[in-house]
């Protein structure tokens, strides 16, 4: 209990509130590389995942991609990309693992949307006339709205949990602090920086759970009866048995 109220304490402290190493910029810091490695892995694998769930073709090779990049090492890859790129390249390296890292979940998420509909939905847009992209566009974006905002949910947390490691290579981020820390055995300080980190996916995962919830079309959301206050269930009626 006393690290934890030393982390708080750590947390409080003026001296982590200025300077070039103030946790609003490693903050912002952190947001920023999230931000744009899951708006370049999104618009990669948004409209793969689209493309292979409307024409249902190419599943298998998007599975193996998937299972392949989520195999692979995140910190390793960034290490190996600084040596293959250079060292005058290193904001370039750690984006691309965490591009490559955010693409199973969004392109999972873009072609199970589409996968998971009714395929009489589908036929009866076709049956009242609707092009094959005002189906696209009109049902079954909608529709696999849900699962995509999920899929994007879940690349947001592993790409949060992950830009911790950008601080390793002097890219700055919520994950100064455990990076530095850990050698001085400042164990405050990596509590600190790991309950900031934490209570940044937490946030963005409850942001993310009421905007999937939001993104159910109305007509699919589940409407429960009201029942007044007070009143008692009515018991249900049985069937006459026949004599």
């Amino acid at each position: 209990m006393n690290l934890f109220l030393e982390a708080f304490a750590w947390m409080a402290a003026p001296a982590q509130w200025t300077g070039n190493y103030a946790l609003p910029k490693l903050l912002g810091e952190h947001l920023a590389l999230t931000a744009i490695s899951v708006l370049i892995a999104a618009a990669i694998a948004i409209p793969a995942g689209w493309l292979i769930g409307h024409t249902g073709r190419g599943r298998e090779i998007a599975v193996a991609i998937s299972g392949a990049a989520r195999a692979i090492p995140a910190f390793g890859l960034m290490i190996l990309l600084v040596l293959l790129l250079g060292v005058l390249r290193i904001p370039q390296a750690a984006v691309i693992t965490f591009v490559l890292l955010a693409i199973p979940s969004l392109l999972a998420g873009a072609y199970t949307g589409l996968e998971a509909i009714d395929r009489r939905v589908i036929d009866a847009a076709k049956a009242v006339g609707m092009t094959g992209w005002q189906v696209f566009w009109k049902v079954e974006v909608p529709l696999g709205l849900p699962l995509l905002v999920g899929g994007i949910r879940s690349a947001l947390l592993q790409v949060i949990a992950t830009v911790t490691i950008a601080a390793y290579v002097n890219l700055g981020g919520l994950g100064y602090p455990i990076i530095q820390g850990i050698p001085l055995q400042k164990f405050d300080q990596v509590l600190a920086g790991a309950l900031l980190v934490a209570a940044l996916a937490l946030l963005v995962d409850l942001l993310l759970a009421a905007a999937q919830h939001a993104a159910v079309p109305a007509g699919l959301r589940e409407r429960r009866p009201a029942r007044r206050r007070g009143a008692k269930a009515t018991p249900p009626v049985s069937a006459p048995v026949p004599v």
